[in-house]
């Protein structure tokens, strides 16, 4: 069974309130207008999950309700403090954690973290100009798309495809 992993960076947040705790940081205005844009990208493109995992941070949560109030139907979030600002491969425990059923995830996180996450699943089959661009930059609401066989909980280490990197300013013209 071919399954979807979708990894999107948290959109834009404001640093305007020096008192908050990073935890607690919000959406900037860039990034209230980058998440919805990255959620009409994923619909356009077909990219449509089943489950989302999200960061239990401001942040995360906020740029997951704006791209999901894009999406097509509700989908079953489930918020995971445990990789607020997590390495690759505590992301990479969490997703080898995903229901069987499920064949589209998406994560919602934060950099480093995915950018890592991409290098070490990345197999040499990966699209050249996405794994290019993904250490290049990996941007607030950047999304990843990666393509992998087998099991969620088999996914290691160049098991999976990176098929495509976007940018909020790819795709339709906001």
């Amino acid at each position: 069974m071919t399954r979807t992993l979708l990894l999107l960076r948290h959109a834009k947040s404001s640093r305007d309130d020096p008192t908050l705790d990073d935890f607690d940081r919000p959406l900037a205005k860039r990034g209230r207008e980058a998440a919805p844009h990255m959620g009409r990208e994923m619909v356009r493109r077909g990219w449509l999950p089943d489950r989302a995992l999200v960061s239990a941070a401001l942040r995360t949560r906020q740029t997951w309700e704006l791209a999901e109030a894009e999406l097509p139907r509700a989908v079953p979030a489930i918020p995971d403090r445990s990789i607020y600002e997590a390495p690759a491969e505590r992301i990479l425990d969490a997703v080898r954690s995903t229901p069987a059923g499920v064949e589209t995830l998406l994560v919602i996180g934060h950099n480093p973290g995915f950018e890592d996450l991409v290098s070490l699943l990345a197999s040499p089959g990966s699209a050249p100009e996405a794994m290019e661009r993904v250490k290049r930059k990996f941007p607030t609401a950047g999304l990843a798309r990666l393509v992998l066989t087998g099991a969620w909980a088999d996914l290691g280490p160049g098991s999976a495809a990176l098929t495509d990197f976007l940018s909020p300013r790819d795709g339709e013209p906001r």
